[in-house]
């Protein structure tokens, strides 16, 4: 994590100033010039066709990289089976509920304790609308989607030295912010200071503008008044009866919202890939990976650790070991073979690809991230303080608290998600905690942004991707060196053996990325096959 006292403005903390002050649009455009953003190439269901001639494809990994690549290619007429690590498809497409279990790297094992009907999504939990690969799949698979509530004005942004640690509206950080940044922009072009830039007829407009957007009065001032209360909230809400007329609240000074830092939030909104609307499948994120499951679950081979890949000029030989009968090595083969294994997994295991490829395999770390799901008595952030959905944001190590975006207003337990962390030193400092510890010390922050939270906890789970043993990381985390050298070469199809997951896509640790690059390489493998 970047020290707060280094001068130098990296490309993340430039970002964050364009989307602040200049919003969504502004904030896009520079992140596709940084290489930071990419929209979906999806245009529609592919289509293979020409005579497969009865070739036989091998699919390693039952993720939905894997899963499209089997569904997609026995539609064509491909004899497929595929070979899964886990006892169970998806993946990262994963769902924790009440009675799950698993173990991580070091053997602590976690038994899910949420009551039925609550869950944790430890992996990816939110659909981008651009996503349309994985959103077309959802139709076609009849996946029941609901939205995900990523901005929620009402949710909380929180610093440990900013009001006194008190944690404060988004609504009014980003409406007093907007405010005073326009009230300076007015003051500036009522001085003239902009006479070379903007025209007499657009500075005109300007004004309007801005008095507009940054809720001015006649002055060109931002101050509290009843206008103001229209976007940041009020002291009091209108009502009905005697005194129930609305009193305005008091704007936080530009100051205090520059020296608190709280600002570097507002970007997450501005962000292309979270923007409005987001879905989530209703039930939790693994509905997914079940609906492909039910069309290729007979193909997949599960407990199945692969050891070894190996190819020649007539086909792939895969050795795997059955985790539940690990001493009888079994062998699998195929013309061809697709493989989703994350590089994390692949860099360990013998593979007989050409030097560009290995080292493509060997150059792609994979980022650190832990996910905590706490379980509550009751759902006092609805109840107490009015945030239904949303995130809030903290500089506390859990970095982030996700409200549940559905089960509005019932009564009862509901589960949050407690912390999410994504790479930098909280991450590896979480990960190499045990997971009580990491359960416990999510409930100890928290509790500083919601005080309920020590006497209305019930139980937790804590994921820490570097210790699961099929992923050893949560997502490939290219740098844009190792992208310019090696990306071309992961993705080339290398002899009979071709290479597909969120790692070999420009949309990395997002699901879309997974299925693009499934499409690309079974659309060019089939090139070949038919070719041949």
């Amino acid at each position: 994590m970047q020290n707060e006292s280094e001068t130098f403005v990296t490309r993340r903390d430039l970002l964050s100033l364009v989307g602040t002050v200049a919003g969504g649009a502004a904030m896009y455009q520079a992140m596709t010039s940084l290489g930071f953003a990419s929209e979906s190439g999806y245009k529609g269901p592919i289509k293979l066709e020409g005579d497969t001639r009865g070739t036989s494809v091998l699919v390693l990994g039952a993720g939905l990289a894997g899963m499209t690549a089997a569904l997609e290619l026995r539609k064509a007429g491909y004899k497929v089976e595929v070979l899964e690590f886990n006892s169970r498809p998806g993946g990262r497409n994963w769902t924790l509920r009440g009675g799950d279990s698993f173990t991580e790297l070091g053997g602590a094992t976690q038994t899910c304790e949420f009551e039925q009907g609550l869950y944790l999504n430890p992996g990816p939990w939110r659909i981008p609308y651009h996503h349309r690969a994985l959103l077309d799949y959802c139709k076609r698979l009849g996946v029941a989607l609901e939205p995900f509530i990523q901005l929620n004005h009402n949710a909380l942004l929180h610093g440990s030295d900013a009001f006194g640690g008190k944690p404060q509206r988004i609504r009014d950080i980003k409406t007093d912010f907007q405010g005073h940044v326009s009230e300076l922009l007015a003051k500036a072009t009522q001085q003239g200071k902009l006479d070379e830039m903007v025209s007499a007829e657009d500075k005109a407009i300007l004004l309007q503008a801005l008095r507009s957007w940054g809720v001015l009065d006649k002055n060109y001032a931002y101050s509290a008044s009843l206008d103001s209360a229209d976007f940041r909230g009020y002291a009091r809400d209108p009502g009905g009866g005697l005194g129930a007329a609305p009193v305005a609240g008091e704007p936080v000074g530009l100051s205090d919202i520059l020296t608190s830092r709280l600002w570097r939030y507002l970007q997450n909104f501005a962000l292309y890939q979270f923007q409005t609307t987001m879905f989530q499948p209703v039930g939790g994120m693994d509905m997914i990976g079940k609906a492909f499951a039910r069309e290729v679950g007979d193909l997949i081979r599960y407990d199945a650790k692969v050891t070894r890949i190996q190819q020649d000029h007539g086909g792939v030989t895969v050795s795997y070991l059955n985790a539940k009968t690990p001493a009888a090595p079994q062998l699998a083969k195929a013309d061809w073979c697709i493989c989703t294994i994350p590089l994390s997994i692949l860099s360990q295991i013998p593979v007989d690809v050409g030097p560009r490829m290995k080292a493509a395999i060997d150059a792609v770390p994979y980022a650190s991230s832990v996910k905590i799901g706490l379980q509550f008595k009751r759902r006092f952030w609805e109840e107490d303080e009015a945030i239904y959905g949303g995130i809030s944001y903290t500089d506390l190590p859990i970095r982030q608290i996700s409200y549940p975006s559905s089960g509005f207003n019932r009564s009862g337990r509901g589960v949050l998600l407690g912390a999410y962390v994504y790479e930098g030193a909280n991450s590896f400092e979480f990960t190499s905690m045990n997971p009580a510890d990491r359960v416990a010390r999510a409930v100890d922050f928290g509790s500083s942004i919601h005080p309920q939270y020590k006497t209305e906890f019930e139980n937790g789970i804590a994921v820490a991707w570097h210790r699961v043993p099929f992923t050893l990381g949560c997502a490939g985390n290219w740098s844009d060196k190792a992208r310019e050298e090696h990306y071309d070469n992961l993705c080339r199809i290398d002899g009979r053996i071709a290479l597909a997951g969120e790692h070999a896509s420009y949309i990395p640790a997002w699901q879309e990325g997974a299925i693009l690059s499934s499409l690309d390489a079974i659309t060019r493998l089939h090139e070949r096959v038919v070719k041949s």
